[in-house]
């Protein structure tokens, strides 16, 4: 579904709208904080409807995003980190390249080969084939990355070394930070498109956003750019 047939759906004002969804997905704030934020500038919105949109909005502005999206590196850096999910901990497996940008993410219910072999197909599949791929010592990841090889003529080349993904366990904590507010996800739906709308926004923080022309814009205003 595009932005336009979203945000005809949604009857309100459209700068309201992305500001509210762009603060919930960038900082460490409640839907309670950005519903006292929105009245001290003199609009009333409940918290429920800051809620609503990001659910709504969020699935068409990630997909804007990946056609966007910056090539990353050849060499990954894989890990996988928990969330809870209606008091119900789930696995948010996450990569980056050797520079720290995030190659690919996906929430899965259970941490094993199969979630594991999942997350590489996807990965894969947006972002092309890896020539080498960092894991920990996690034997669940270990038989992902081998199911995938079976499938290929040139294999990825597998490093198990735990020192080596401190760029992955250090880039967690940003997503982590910005989670811990919201106390838990209620369900696993809501979890995967309010993660995919944290990590979209990391990632234009992080520089890997192509604009459309040369001006050098800020992380609010390339957000904004994603319902052009």
């Amino acid at each position: 579904m595009t932005t336009d047939k979203v945000f005809k759906r949604l009857h309100y004002p459209l700068d309201v709208m992305l500001t509210c969804v762009r603060w919930y997905v960038a900082y460490p704030l409640s839907l309670r904080h950005l519903e006292e934020m929105m009245a001290e500038r003199g609009v009333s919105v409940d918290h429920s409807t800051v809620h609503r949109w990001a659910i709504k909005l969020l699935p068409a502005l990630e997909k804007a995003f990946q056609r966007h999206k910056r090539g990353v590196g050849r060499s990954w850096r894989m890990d996988e980190t928990y969330v809870k999910v209606n008091g119900e901990w789930k696995y948010l497996y996450r990569a980056v390249d050797k520079a720290g940008d995030t190659v690919d993410f996906l929430l899965r219910a259970r941490r094993d080969k199969v979630a594991a072999r999942r997350y590489f197909e996807k990965a894969i599949d947006e972002n092309g084939v890896p020539e080498t791929v960092t894991i920990d010592k996690s034997g669940a990841n270990l038989a992902g990355l081998h199911a995938i090889n079976a499938e290929r003529e040139t294999s990825i080349k597998i490093r198990q070394a735990k020192y080596l993904n401190n760029i992955v366990e250090q880039d967690h904590r940003a997503i982590k930070r910005r989670i811990r507010p919201m106390l838990g996800f209620k369900n696993f739906r809501c979890a995967r498109i309010l993660l995919s709308g944290i990590e979209v926004m990391h990632m234009i923080k992080k520089g890997q956003m192509m604009c459309r022309d040369s001006t050098a814009r800020t992380a609010a205003e390339q957000f904004y750019t994603l319902v052009a």
